[in-house]
Parts: C-alpha cells; sequence; structure tokens
C-alpha cells in the first residue's frame, strides 16, 4: 500500500514537474519574442553603415542649407526644423536594456523614465550641422513628441549635450499635433529644411494611421522633397512598419554546398 501510494506521489510529481517545464516554455516563449528587435537594434547602435548614413545625411543638409542662405532674400527669417530622437539623439540603449529584460519597449511604458533619467548620444553629425545653422543665423526648433510633462529634463538633456537655440520656445513637444506645432513655426520664418527619421516628422499626410503601403505611395508622389528639403535619417529599431507583412521569393528552397 505504502510502495503503491509512493508511486503515484511520483507520478504527480512527474506529472507536475512536465507541466511547469511546459508552462515556463511557453512564457520564455513569450516573454522573449522581443529578442526579434535584435538585428534592428544592432544596425541601429552598433553598424558603422548607419554611422555614415547619419553622416551623409548632416552633410546633405548642410549642402541644401547653404543653397537655400544663397537663395534667400535679405529681410526672410530662415528656420530649420528637426525631430529629435533618432534624428538629434540616440535613444538606443533604453532599447537595448528594454529588449535584454524581455520587454516590449514598443509600448513605450518606460519612455517617461528615460526622459527624466536617462543618458542619450548625440548622432554623428548633428551637433556640427546645428552649430553651423546657429552660426549663419537660422533658427532651430526641435519639434518632438517627447512628453510635455517632461520637458524640464528634455531641456537639460539638449543643453547638456551642447545644442544651440535650446529653449522652452524652441523645443516643442507632445501637445498639439505636429503639424500645428510646424504651421506656428512657419507663420514667422520660412522654413527651408525639416530632418526626421518618420515620415510623420515631414508631414501629416504620414500619420501613423495611414498605412505603409499607402505611405509608400505618398513617398512617390512626394519624392521632390526628399534630400532637398526633406532630410530622413534611418531608424531600424521601431516604426509604423514594425508589423508589416514581409514578401518572400517563391520558388522552393534549394540548399548547396
Amino acid at each position: 500500500m505504502i510502495r503503491t501510494n509512493l508511486k503515484g506521489v511520483l507520478l504527480s510529481c512527474t506529472v507536475l514537474a512536465l507541466c511547469a517545464t511546459g508552462a515556463q516554455a511557453e512564457e520564455a516563449k513569450t516573454l522573449c519574442a522581443q529578442e526579434a528587435y535584435a538585428m534592428g537594434l544592432r544596425y541601429q547602435q552598433q553598424s558603422a553603415e548607419v554611422d555614415a548614413i547619419q553622416r551623409q545625411a548632416y552633410a546633405l543638409a548642410r549642402i541644401r542649407l547653404d543653397e537655400a542662405l544663397a537663395a534667400a532674400k535679405p529681410d526672410e527669417k530662415l528656420a530649420v526644423i528637426t525631430d529629435l530622437d533618432e534624428t538629434v539623439i540616440d535613444n538606443s540603449a533604453l532599447l537595448v536594456r528594454d529588449m535584454q529584460a524581455c520587454h516590449d519597449f514598443t509600448t513605450w511604458d518606460t519612455w517617461k523614465h528615460w526622459e527624466r533619467d536617462g543618458d542619450p548620444a548625440l548622432i554623428p553629425g548633428a551637433l556640427e550641422f546645428f552649430k553651423y545653422a546657429d552660426e549663419k543665423g537660422v533658427a532651430i526648433y526641435y519639434i518632438s513628441d517627447r512628453y510635455d510633462e517632461n520637458k524640464p529634463q528634455t531641456l537639460a538633456t539638449l543643453e547638456k549635450l551642447g545644442l544651440p537655440k535650446v529653449s522652452n520656445d524652441t523645443v516643442l513637444l507632445l501637445g498639439p499635433p505636429k503639424q500645428e506645432r510646424r504651421a506656428a513655426v512657419q507663420k514667422d520664418y520660412k522654413v527651408v529644411l525639416q530632418l526626421g527619421d518618420t515620415l510623420h516628422d515631414f508631414s501629416e499626410d504620414f500619420v501613423s494611421k495611414v498605412p505603409v503601403d499607402k505611405q509608400r505611395e505618398l513617398v512617390a508622389e512626394q519624392a521632390e522633397h526628399f534630400g532637398r528639403d526633406w532630410i530622413v535619417l534611418p531608424n531600424s529599431a521601431y516604426g509604423t512598419w514594425r508589423k508589416s507583412e514581409l514578401k518572400a521569393w517563391d520558388a522552393p528552397m534549394q540548399v548547396e554546398k
């Protein structure tokens, strides 16, 4: 009788252990789905190619700014509008930290803490370009969807990084839509250049509710802006494209050595 009960106990323990193992595996599978972000984050943070593209973008921006300055009328007030995150400052350290903790950073529930206490780096080429624009007398407006409640901390971060023209009036954060904030600048200035890492940084035509396929059509329709008065910087970490379906070659796979 004792032996029978012992067998039953062992069997129950084995079943429970298998169930626990299965539950843990399922939990790990769910939690570590964020590892899918690793390739994009490696490219964004560590690749020399992204460093080169960012520097290239700002080199082109300087060329376009010089052209605008040469064409400007004596009494015209010129301005540059720029996004902040992944355009001027690099927040990839936060995204990597969250991914390694198996936390989905695209829920943005860790972002406020980063805005207050994080230590972002400058995007290569950004500081030199904005200092140059400031030296040329061009106004600079930083239009970002960072939280307005953290504006003092954002201002302190930008000042610490040495960026010019940082003030309560020139840093316009989340509140009215970006298009309204851009329009407010355009009332007083001729905006000759816009910089961003997402198309919403340039026009309300590209708000996130617009499907990616439609955004691609709009890019083709508005192609004359890109590389001229709109300068796009790379961001492989997040964007409205994140859940888009991939297109695969339909040929059967052949593995050759």
